[in-house]
């Protein structure tokens, strides 16, 4: 830039400036007017709110008066209406509840709710006579539903006839009987009809129509509301007490005290015994369940003491039945009631998770613990009784003698108890269970089975030696031991008793056998004995004068032959062995050494007689007529039945 554009460049910038400053002044004049009109503007918005404030107070005061109107008017409505239900509810009281109960129970509720809305208006001047008028309705109706809950339980409270039960049990499997034999007076319990009825379902009737129950539960409600849980109480509690009651009674339970059990005959006691087990399931799985379920129902939601309610009405009836179980178990222990015994305590089992569920609660405890208590002592006499029974085995000391050596009663009646007790497997070891030892109860039922058996072979050992002829000692063994060995084998103690005990007993069997055929034919064997009659090797009659036999020997060997044989013939076709079996075995092994020594005899020495006087007084019997004559042996035929 040179000198000479500087006073240009000075000019310039002194022009800018000065417009600045006119702009400045300008734009200050303009706020200074813009000012003062808003103020001006202030000042007429003032005014205009001061001329129009009265009109705003004086609208506000009409609109709250409108607000105050429109709520007396609904407030008039409100009571107006309460005034009209309490008409309607009037009317349906008087009525009554019996033709429409849920109707009636409806207006209880309206009226209730009158009630109520007056006691949270207590401004209302007007509302006492009202509520005066409605309180008396309601302790109308108060006694007319009391009434009718009466009314209802009475109806609907009806026994359950016996028929009707029974059908709604289920029917039991069939099972096999045991297989009887001769018992001489004793019997056992002949059938197990329990078995498979505990994990059967009942059938359940109808103790109160499931349209009725509904009601009854509302108008229980309506009674405790009302203060008058007493009555309610009472009448539920009697009602259904006295149609329990009833419909057992029907059944045909009795209370029965501990000597009327005593004095009974074995029979009748047996038949209430096996009444008394229906009547237990019938109770507790149809009539106790379906009470403790209806009370429940009865009584759902419901501020009152059902657990009480039900204790009080089912206990008089569970004390009942228990009572006569608690007799039974308590009275004079013996072998025939062991099963009886059995079939109580299955049941009992049986009915515990049950028992426990519907007696359940502190007001049930009583009944809870004598039902267990029962299951208890039922085990126990039970457990008493296989020993008695045991002891009664071995002690045995009837003097009945089986004249033709055949199975004694007492055999049959024991053996026929053991095969029993296999039919109560499940339910003995569920008893053994109660009195643990350390062993597992399989091995405790063998250990019993084990110890019976053994009784009554000693005792069987015993009544042997009764006998004069030893070899019908044999016979009576053997034909006793063979029927033990044959039924366990036949039955369930197979495999409890195992293959040991049945060998071990056959072997004795077999070794009566032969004692019997030792000390029966030893005689008659040794007439026939060749060496004792002599012997050359020869039967030509020319040699007898070197034999050393003479024909006066041979005579008499044949006729005591002949007395021998007819003898044992006669004694022995009277003697019984039952089993075919070892009837035709025992009748072989004599024949297998009779018979060729017989043969043998006639061969060497008959023709000693056959060519004098009279032969067949000598030779009276061929080989073929013994072994007919043979065919006769262990029939048990007596004198004017032997076949000759």
């Amino acid at each position: 830039m040179g000198v000479a554009e500087l006073p240009q460049k000075m000019e310039a910038l002194a022009r800018r400036a000065s417009t600045l400053r006119d702009s400045l002044q300008r734009s200050q004049g303009n706020t200074e007017s813009m000012v003062s009109i808003l103020g001006s503007f202030d000042h007429r918005l003032s005014a205009l709110e001061a001329a129009m404030r009265p009109t705003q107070v004086r609208t506000h005061a009409i609109r709250m008066a409108h607000d105050n109107i429109d709520k007396t008017i609904k407030a008039a409505d409100a009571i107006l209406s309460q005034f009209d239900l309490a008409r309607r509810a009037e009317a349906t009281i008087l009525r009554g509840p019996h033709e429409d109960l849920e109707g009636y129970l409806e207006a209880v509720g309206l009226l209730k709710g009158i009630v109520r809305f007056f006691s949270s208006s207590k401004n209302f001047k007007g509302s006492e006579g009202l509520l005066n008028h409605v309180n008396n309705l309601l302790s109308k109706s108060a006694l007319k539903i009391e009434e009718e809950f009466r009314q209802l339980m009475s109806t609907y409270s009806k026994p359950i006839e016996p028929d009707r039960l029974f059908d709604c049990l289920p029917k039991p499997p069939r099972t096999p009987k045991a297989d009887h034999e001769a018992d001489g007076g004793h019997s056992t319990h002949s059938e197990h009809p329990s078995k498979g009825l505990d994990t059967a379902i009942c059938r359940t009737p109808t103790l109160i129509p499931p349209r009725i129950l509904p009601l009854l539960h509302d108008i229980a409600q309506q009674l405790v509301q009302a203060g008058n849980q007493q009555s309610c109480y009472r009448i539920y509690r009697d009602s259904r007490g006295s149609a329990l009651e009833v419909s057992l009674r029907k059944l045909g339970v009795e209370k029965l005290s501990k000597d009327d059990v005593q004095r009974m005959q074995w029979e009748a006691l047996e038949a209430k015994i096996g009444n008394w087990t229906q009547f237990m399931r019938i109770a507790v799985k149809i009539l106790l369940a379906g009470e403790r379920r209806i009370c429940d129902q009865v009584f759902d939601g419901i501020n009152f003491n059902k657990d009480q309610c039900f204790a009080e009405l089912a206990g008089s009836s569970v004390m009942t039945l228990l009572s006569f179980g608690d007799a039974v178990a308590k009275s004079k222990r013996s072998p025939e009631k062991l099963f009886v015994l059995l079939d109580m305590y299955e049941v009992m089992h049986e009915l515990q998770s049950e028992v426990e569920v519907i007696f359940e609660g502190r007001f049930c405890s009583e009944m809870r613990e004598a039902a267990l208590g029962l299951a208890r002592r039922l085990a126990q006499t039970s457990q008493e009784t296989f020993a008695d029974f045991e002891e009664a085995v071995e002690k045995d000391n009837s003097k009945t003698i089986v004249q033709d050596g055949t199975v004694h009663p007492l055999t049959s009646y024991v053996i026929n108890y053991v095969k029993f007790l296999f039919d109560y497997q499940s339910t003995l070891k569920i008893l053994f269970q109660e009195f643990e030892t350390g062993s597992d109860t399989e091995s405790q039922l063998a250990v019993v089975t084990i110890k019976i058996m053994q009784a009554l072979q000693n005792n069987l050992d015993g009544k042997s030696k009764q006998y004069k002829d030893p070899a019908l000692t044999y016979i009576f063994l053997m034909n006793n031991i063979h029927y033990m060995v044959r039924s366990v084998r036949r039955s369930e103690a197979k495999d409890i008793l195992g293959d040991d005990w049945i060998q071990k007993h056959r072997r004795v069997v077999q070794q009566n056998a032969n004692q019997y055929k030792r000390v029966a034919w030893a005689k008659i064997l040794q007439t026939l004995s060749v060496q004792s009659a002599g012997s050359t090797g020869s039967s030509a009659p020319a040699d007898l004068s070197n034999s050393g036999v003479s024909r006066a020997m041979i005579k008499e060997r044949f006729k005591s032959f002949n007395m021998q044989f007819e003898e044992l013939h006669a004694k022995q076709s009277q003697w019984s062995v039952p089993d075919q079996e070892l009837r035709e075995s025992l009748r072989l092994a004599v024949a297998e050494v009779l018979l060729p020594a017989y043969r043998s005899f006639v061969k060497r020495f008959g023709s000693l007689v056959e060519h004098g006087k009279n032969p067949h007084k000598y030779i009276r019997y061929s080989p073929e007529n013994v072994d007919q004559l043979l065919s006769e042996f262990f029939e048990g035929q007596q004198f004017g039945e032997q076949k000759r």
